[in-house]
C-alpha cells in the first residue's frame, strides 16, 4: 500500500480527527476553574462533587457551601456528572480538574456517535463534514468544562444512535442501551430532550415492524416519566425543604417578555456563539436551504419538532439564555449538521478546503479559554490560608457575591456576599447566624472592617469574628 494512500486513509478516518481534537483539548487539562467564561458554573460542579465526597454520598441529595448555616442541599438536574468527579475523587483523592478529563472523554465519545448516526441517517460525507464542524463549534472548549452540558448532549446522542440501531435490528441490548443513554443524558441536563423529540417520527415511517414502534414508544415514555420525577417532583421537594434553587424557569409568556428585551443577544448564540466561525455560518444558511429542499419530509419534520422543542426551552429558561453561552449546546449538533449538509455544495475535492478553514476559525476564537490569567492565580493560595486560619467548623463569610468560586477555593462552609453589602451591618447580621471569620478578596475589595484581623497579604484579609471564650 502506497503511502500517500494510507495517509488519505488515516485523514479520511473521523476517529483520527477526533483523536486530534482530543490531544489538543489536554492542554491546561489540569486547570482549576479559574477561566473567564463560566467559572462560577465549574466551581459550582466541583463543590457538589467535593460535598460528595467529604459529607455525604447520597447522589439524591447534592449540596452546595455558599447557603450559611442551613444543610446546603439544593434542587438541580440530576448530578450524575458531579458523582462520576466523586467516585473518581473517592479513588485517587480528591482534585480540581478530574470533571475536565471525564467531560472530554464523554464528549468525544459522543462526538463519534454523532459521526456514525449521521452516516446511518445520511452517508459518509455529511457526517465527516458535519462531525469537523461540531468539533470545532463551541464543543470544542466546553467539552473540556467542568459542566455537564455537552457531557448531556453525548449521552443522549449515544442513545440515539442506540434507539435507531434498534430500529434495523430489533436486538434487547440496543433498547436497553438507547433507554439507558438517554434517561442519563436527559437527567443530567434537561434541554438536551429536544434532540429526543425527533424519535416521533419512526411512528409515521413504513417499513419499521409495529412491535418496535411500541418498544421504542414504550422506551421513551419510561425515560420521560424518570426525567419528570426527577424535575418536577424531586426537585421542587428538595426546593419546597431545603429552599435553594439551581435554576429559576419562567413562564411562556413572562420567559418571551424577558427575551424580546435581548433579542440582539439572543441571536448572537446562532450565529457566532454555536459555531465560533462565520465560514460555517454561511454554509449553514446555505444548509437550511439545500435541506429543505433536497431532504425527505420525514427528517425535514424531525428537524422541525427538534427545533420547536428547543426554542420552547429557550422561551422558559428566559433572559437567562441570552446571556449564557453554553444554553446554546443542545441545539449546536443541529446547527453542525445543518452546515455538513450545506457543504455539499463543495466538491469533494476541494470539502478540505472550507473544513480547514472552519476548524481553524473555531479553534482560533476559543484558544484563549485553554489559559488562566496570572492575576487569577492567588485564588489557588486561598484553601492553604484557610486551613491554616481557619477551622474546618468554622462557618464564613466571603465577598464572592453570587458566584460560588471564592468560597469553593476557600474549601469553607458560609455565606458568600456581594461587594457593596460587606459593611459591619450585614456582617453583623451574619455573626449572629454563626459566622466565625471574614475573608475579604482585597483584589475586588480593598476596604478594611474594624474586626480582629488573624491575617493579611496583598491578596486577602482573614478576620475573626467570634470573641475569644
Amino acid at each position: 500500500m502506497k503511502l500517500n494512500s494510507i495517509i488519505r486513509t488515516i485523514l479520511s478516518d473521523i476517529r483520527f480527527w477526533i483523536i486530534i481534537y482530543f490531544l489538543i483539548r489536554l492542554i491546561g487539562i489540569t486547570n482549576a476553574p479559574l477561566e473567564i467564561a463560566h467559572n462560577w458554573r465549574q466551581s459550582l460542579t466541583n463543590m457538589i462533587a467535593r460535598n460528595f465526597l467529604e459529607i455525604d454520598s447520597n447522589i439524591l441529595y447534592p449540596r452546595i457551601d455558599m447557603a450559611g448555616n442551613s444543610s446546603g442541599i439544593i434542587g438541580s438536574e440530576f448530578p450524575l456528572f458531579n458523582y462520576l468527579v466523586f467516585l473518581v475523587s473517592s479513588i485517587f483523592d480528591y482534585t480540581h480538574w478530574y470533571g475536565r478529563l471525564i467531560n472530554l472523554t464523554i464528549s468525544s465519545f459522543g462526538i463519534y456517535f454523532y459521526f456514525l448516526l449521521i452516516e446511518k441517517l445520511f452517508n459518509k460525507r455529511i457526517a465527516f463534514s458535519s462531525t469537523i464542524v461540531l468539533l470545532s463549534s463551541i464543543w470544542f472548549a466546553y467539552s473540556r468544562k467542568i459542566m455537564p452540558d455537552t457531557f448531556s448532549v453525548s449521552l443522549v446522542i449515544i442513545g440515539l444512535y442506540y434507539c435507531y440501531t434498534y430500529i434495523e435490528t430489533g436486538t434487547k441490548f440496543t433498547l436497553l442501551s438507547a433507554f439507558l443513554f438517554i434517561t442519563l443524558g436527559v437527567l443530567s441536563k434537561i434541554p438536551a430532550l429536544s434532540l429526543v423529540s425527533a424519535i416521533g417520527i419512526v411512528f409515521f415511517i413504513k417499513g419499521i415492524p409495529f412491535y418496535r414502534k411500541i418498544n421504542i414508544l414504550v422506551a421513551i415514555t419510561l425515560s420521560t416519566i424518570i426525567v419528570f420525577i426527577w424535575y418536577f417532583y424531586w426537585v421542587p421537594y428538595l426546593v419546597n425543604t431545603y429552599h435553594f434553587q439551581l435554576y429559576f424557569p419562567k413562564r411562556i409568556i413572562e420567559g418571551i417578555n424577558e427575551i424580546k428585551v435581548f433579542l440582539p443577544q439572543l441571536f448572537e448564540k446562532f450565529y457566532f456563539s454555536a459555531l465560533h466561525s462565520y465560514i460555517a455560518l454561511i454554509f449553514f444558511i446555505l444548509g437550511i436551504y439545500l435541506f429543505f429542499k433536497k431532504s425527505s419530509r420525514m427528517y425535514t419534520i424531525g428537524l422541525s419538532m427538534i427545533t420547536l422543542v428547543f426554542l420552547v426551552f429557550i422561551i422558559k429558561t428566559g433572559a437567562v439564555f441570552p446571556f449564557h453561552s453554553y444554553y446554546i449546546i443542545p441545539f449546536v449538533p443541529v446547527m453542525s449538521f445543518i452546515t455538513g449538509y450545506g457543504l455539499l455544495i463543495i466538491p469533494r475535492r476541494f470539502l478540505f478546503i472550507p473544513l480547514v478553514l472552519i476548524s481553524i476559525e473555531g479553534i482560533a476564537n476559543q484558544q484563549d479559554d485553554f489559559f488562566i490569567k496570572k492575576s487569577k492565580m492567588y485564588k489557588l493560595t486561598l484553601e492553604k490560608l484557610a486551613e491554616k486560619h481557619i477551622p474546618k467548623h468554622e462557618l464564613i463569610v466571603i465577598n464572592g457575591g453570587l458566584s460560588p468560586q471564592d468560597i469553593y477555593f476557600a474549601h469553607r462552609r458560609g455565606w458568600s456576599v456581594d461587594n457593596h453589602k460587606m459593611n459591619t451591618h450585614t456582617i453583623d447580621s451574619l455573626k449572629l447566624l454563626g459566622a466565625g471569620y471574614l475573608i475579604m478578596d482585597r483584589v475586588n475589595n480593598s476596604n478594611l472592617l474594624d474586626y480582629s484581623i488573624e491575617y493579611s497579604d496583598e491578596n486577602y484579609i482573614i478576620y475573626k469574628l467570634k470573641n475569644e471564650p
